[in-house]
């Protein structure tokens, strides 16, 4: 049972030290008692208060890491019903699908061009994770092989799919160093899957043909010291999938149903005939409340809006969105070349180096540190001053790139232009278009 604020603020320190981020150990218990802080937070908790707390501080959602490597991820971790009440943590992984019986040079080639599917966005990689092997036959040797295959071959974490136990442990046993999620446990094969995860300490998906039926094989499992679960209500009609996902979701945050607080694994690819109508499912699971979507393929036309859907609801919606401040080439700039200068938002950067790039004319562009604000919202806000934006010109370093001195400013921030100018006396102050658009048109005329 989790344990009140009140029973959490006597096993804390009381100093009072405000590092966690509150100004009271109090305040920091009542936050820990409903799921908005974490006990990390706390620098001084005890080992032994820390074991008691563990109920009371872990997520009612519990988060299940899986894989090794570069693509190893976590499932779960979740504490809200909507985004906007605080953030969503882990993002939703993508998986596609391979049959046992798949020829190794057509796996190995199918390997090669989802590994290829990796796009940088915002300064990170953007990439799926997860390669789901089928077992189509019940060939264990067959199951095995493939997966070893996937598992040393590749980037690729791998999911097990198949409800006969040695099949599974054939499997296991050839991908066990990647630390492979199981799929899936039922009511006639719990035991034998429950004993291969506890054995290899693998997570384990658990399906069953309703939510309420998950209940007595989460309870069993755990009982036998499972903790990291995935589960699967069974239903593949789009309506009622999408009410299974908000009903467990609702059942572990708002009923503390403990039995219920796993993230979920979803099959848009046994829900659509077409690869199209797979992505419109998984779009939908990303944003409610899919742990794990396994696609029949993946293909850059699905992948990259679904990388792209899953960045946006994933990224906390209290921290805006920024890039590094910085000096940015973007075609191969020379010391003749004309300098920009903007805000760190990352929309903002990307709609205006994206017009820079389309104009083809080689540009400097200074990305000034606004906490994440827009051109107009940073000026309005005092982050995007003069002052503030002549002495970063300064101390970036463009000033030994360049010969010219000539500065371009956003069009929404001509209001700065005198206080620039003051700070950086013998340079010549231009103000660009308002518009990122008319940027192309710009930088030719000049």
């Amino acid at each position: 049972m989790a344990l009140t604020g009140i029973q959490i603020f006597k096993l804390l320190p009381k100093t009072n030290c405000k590092e966690c981020g509150v100004p009271t150990c109090l305040a920091f218990a009542m936050n820990l008692a409903s799921g908005k802080a974490e006990l990390d937070n706390c620098p001084y908790v005890s080992d032994e208060a820390r074991e008691q707390l563990a109920e009371a501080s872990a997520p009612p959602i519990r988060p299940v890491p899986m894989g090794q490597g570069v693509r190893k991820t976590t499932a779960g971790g979740e504490t809200v019903l909507y985004r906007h009440e605080k953030t969503f943590y882990n993002p939703t992984i993508l998986s596609a699908l391979v049959g046992s019986d798949t020829a190794e040079a057509d796996l190995g080639a199918k390997l090669k061009a989802w590994n290829a599917l990796q796009y940088e966005r915002v300064g990170l990689n953007l990439r799926p994770e997860l390669v789901a092997v089928k077992d189509v036959n019940g060939d264990k040797d067959a199951f095995a092989a493939r997966a070893k295959q996937v598992a040393e071959t590749s980037e690729f974490n791998v999911l097990l799919v198949t409800e006969d136990a040695d099949v599974m442990q054939a499997g296991v046993a050839a991908t066990a160093f990647k630390r492979p999620l199981m799929y899936a446990a039922t009511e006639a094969n719990a035991d034998a899957f429950g004993q291969i995860a506890l054995d290899n300490s693998l997570p384990l998906a658990v399906k069953a043909d309703s939510v309420e039926a998950l209940i007595p094989l989460t309870e069993k499992l755990t009982g036998m010291g499972l903790k990291d679960l995935v589960i699967d209500p069974g239903s593949r009609e789009i309506k009622q999938s999408m009410d299974d996902q908000v009903a467990i979701r609702r059942a572990a945050l708002k009923d503390g149903n403990r039995a219920l607080g796993y993230p979920t694994i979803t099959f848009p690819c046994e829900m659509a005939a077409n690869i199209d109508m797979e992505t419109l499912i998984a779009g939908m699971y990303i944003a409610k409340y899919g742990g794990i979507a396994v696609m029949s393929d993946f293909v850059g036309e699905s992948v990259f809006p679904l990388l792209l859907e899953r960045l946006n609801i994933f990224t906390d919606p209290q921290r805006p969105m920024t890039v590094t401040e910085g000096i940015y080439e973007i075609g191969n700039p020379n010391e003749n070349s004309p300098v920009l200068v903007t805000t760190n938002f990352a929309l903002t950067y990307f709609i205006v180096s994206g017009e820079i790039e389309g104009s083809r004319v080689p540009t400097w562009l200074l990305i000034k540190d606004s906490e994440g604000l827009s051109v107009l919202t940073a000026w309005a806000a005092g982050k995007f001053a003069g002052d503030d934006v002549g002495m970063f010109v300064k101390k970036c370093g463009i000033i030994d790139k360049v010969k010219h001195t000539e500065l371009v400013i956003p069009g929404y921030a001509a209001a700065i232009a005198g206080d620039v100018e003051e700070e950086l006396p013998g340079w010549k102050i231009t103000v660009g278009p308002r518009e990122a658009a008319h940027i192309p048109a710009f930088l030719k005329s000049k």
